[in-house]
């Protein structure tokens, strides 16, 4: 089923626009979070790990399907994605706990991810502004995410980003910021 939503900006960073990912996007959607995965084992992180394994724990063939993965598009080429999930995963859950409901009022977002060739450039940050000015899901009023408590570089680029330190569950940090109205 997909995922009802308006989109309010696509022009989100120079050239680039930003939309739904098409069933047809799915093998650079793949490939782009493989190449992530690769660049973050290359700098000592396991994060990710499963990926280069094989193991795909938020299924992104099928988050595509529904309509939850949102791509940053350069012309024909996929420059970063999102996943946004109206409904929190197992994951979400485990991590979330009660604040984590089906009819909460939280997007959950996962699997940022940025092609090494826009590396630097901001793009990142302009996806997160997206998720939370440029898009609106209705009855959604946050963003919720989650990173590694042992990567410095990663919660300072969520919290420098308006995202609000909740808490740590485990091995990692979880963030929440509203969306704009």
């Amino acid at each position: 089923m997909k995922i009802s939503f308006t989109i309010q900006e696509t022009n989100i960073h120079h050239s680039l626009t930003m939309g739904q990912a098409q069933p047809e996007h799915t093998e650079a959607v793949m490939g782009l979070l493989l190449e992530t995965a690769r660049w973050l084992k290359s700098k000592g992180s396991d994060q990710w790990s499963g990926l280069l394994e094989g193991k795909d724990s938020h299924d992104t063939p099928s988050a595509i399907e529904r309509g939850e993965v949102f791509v940053a598009m350069d012309g024909e080429q996929v420059a970063g994605m999102v996943i946004l999930m109206k409904q929190p995963s197992q994951w979400d859950y485990s991590l979330w706990g009660d604040k984590a409901h089906p009819e909460d009022r939280a997007l959950y977002l996962h699997r940022l991810a940025i092609n090494r060739q826009y590396a630097n450039s901001g793009l990142g940050q302009a996806i997160l502004r997206w998720c939370d000015a440029g898009i609106r899901f209705e009855g959604k009023d946050r963003v919720r995410l989650d990173c590694m408590a042992n990567n410095p570089t990663l919660n300072a680029f969520y919290s420098g980003n308006g995202y609000r330190f909740v808490g740590t569950n485990g091995e990692f940090n979880i963030y929440e910021k509203p969306v704009q109205a």
